[in-house]
C-alpha cells in the first residue's frame, strides 16, 4: 500500500528548464518508455513478447502511460528523450486537452500486467475515501485480456451478497475465494472493476489495464506468501472492511459502444488502417497490443510495434494507423 500523493506537481517532476522546451522541436507524437515493476507474481512475457527491456528475472507490470510519482513514464526517443512525461506536461499543459486541464492532475494510468502467478485478492477505495485517508485518488479500472492460458480465470466481486461478519470470518479462515465471482477469460475479453469491488487477476493471464492515476491497494488475501524480506506480505483488512462492496458487482455495463467508459477515461480498440481524431478536448494514448506499422499525425510518421506506447497531444488532429497495428486507444 502506497501513501504518496498522486497530485503530481509537473514542474517538480525532474529538473525543470523552460528554455530547454522552448528550443526543442515539439513532436506531435511521443513514444514512451515505461516504469517497470518486478512484483513477485510476475513473469517473462512482457520482456519476451512485448519487447520490454528489463534486467531482472521477472517483470510483473510496465506503467506505459504514467505521471504517478511511484512510476513515471519517460519519453523514449527524439529531442525530449529521457524527460518524464510529467515534465513535458509541466511546460505544455495544453497537451492534456480541456478535460485534463480541468482535472488539475494527470487522470489516468495505463499498464501491461503479466500474472505468472495469482495476484492477491484485493480492493481499491473510491475517491472520497482515498483522498481522505491516503492523499491520492481512488481507483476504478478496466482490464482487456491480451493472453490467457487454457482454464484461466479471475475474480471480480462476490457471487452473492454477504454480511460483514461473514466477510471477516472468511478472511480469517482463508475461505474468501469460495464466495467470489469466478470469471473464465480468454483473449479479447474486457472486465470493468469499479472502485470498491474485490478482485484478483489469476495466473496465466496478461492484461492491458486502464485505471485512475492511483497506487492505493488494500490486500485482503495473499495466500500466505512471503515478500522479499522473507516475511508475510501485509494485509489491509481494516481498510478493506471500510471500502468493499459486499453485494455482487454488475455483470454488464453500458459503455455507449466503447470498450470501456467512465468518468475518468474512455477506451476503444483501434486497428490499422484506422484513424482517430485527437481534438482539443483530450490527448490520445495508443498502446500497441499486436502487430507493427506506423502512426502518422501532424506531418510526422512514427514506426510502432507490439508493446509500444504512444502519446499524441491534444489538438494534434487526425492520427492514422498503417500496417497490422492493433491498439488500445484511450482518451479522457
Amino acid at each position: 500500500m502506497t501513501r504518496s500523493s498522486c497530485a503530481v506537481n509537473y514542474k517538480n517532476a525532474g529538473s525543470y528548464d523552460p528554455a530547454f522546451f522552448q528550443e526543442v522541436f515539439l513532436m506531435p507524437i511521443l513514444k514512451l518508455a515505461p516504469a517497470c515493476k518486478d512484483y513477485l507474481w510476475g513473469g517473462i512475457r512482457l520482456k519476451e513478447e512485448y519487447h520490454k527491456r528489463f534486467d531482472g528475472p521477472r517483470l510483473a507490470e510496465t506503467w506505459e502511460l504514467s505521471c504517478h510519482p511511484d512510476g513515471l513514464s519517460l519519453v523514449a526517443e527524439g529531442p525530449l528523450a529521457g524527460q518524464t512525461l510529467a515534465r513535458c506536461l509541466a511546460e505544455h499543459p495544453e497537451w492534456l486537452g480541456e478535460n485534463g486541464r480541468r482535472s488539475g492532475q494527470f487522470p489516468v494510468l495505463i499498464k501491461l500486467i503479466d500474472a505468472a502467478k495469482d495476484l492477491s485478492i484485493q480492493v481499491h477505495p473510491d475517491d472520497a475515501y482515498a483522498r481522505l485517508h491516503e492523499g491520492q485518488n481512488g481507483k476504478t479500472e478496466m482490464w482487456h485480456v491480451l493472453e490467457a492460458e487454457p482454464g484461466a480465470f479471475l475474480y471480480c466481486g462476490f457471487d452473492h451478497e454477504i454480511a460483514r461478519e461473514e466477510f471477516v470470518r472468511r478472511i480469517g479462515d482463508n475461505t474468501l475465494p469460495e464466495v467470489l465471482r469466478r470469471i473464465p477469460v480468454k483473449k479479447g475479453d474486457t472486465v470493468f472493476i469499479p472502485a470498491g469491488t474485490i478482485h484478483a487477476i489469476c495466473r496465466g493471464i496478461v492484461v492491458a489495464e486502464v485505471q485512475q492515476s492511483s497506487n492505493v491497494t488494500y490486500r485482503v488475501c495473499d495466500y500466505g506468501r512471503l515478500g522479499a524480506d522473507g516475511k508475510p506480505r501485509a494485509l489491509h483488512v481494516a481498510q478493506a472492511l471500510d471500502v468493499t462492496r459486499l453485494a455482487p458487482c454488475p455483470q454488464r455495463f453500458d459503455f455507449g459502444g466503447h470498450l470501456g467508459r467512465c468518468a475518468y477515461f474512455t477506451a476503444d480498440l483501434l486497428d490499422a488502417p484506422g484513424r482517430a481524431v485527437c481534438d482539443g478536448r483530450s490527448f490520445l494514448s495508443l498502446l500497441v497490443l499486436e502487430g507493427e506499422g506506423t502512426v502518422a499525425c501532424g506531418g510526422e510518421t512514427v514506426p510502432a510495434r507490439k508493446g509500444d506506447s504512444l502519446f499524441v497531444p491534444a489538438g494534434s488532429g487526425e492520427a492514422a494507423l498503417s500496417g497490422s497495428l492493433h491498439t488500445l486507444c484511450t482518451r479522457i
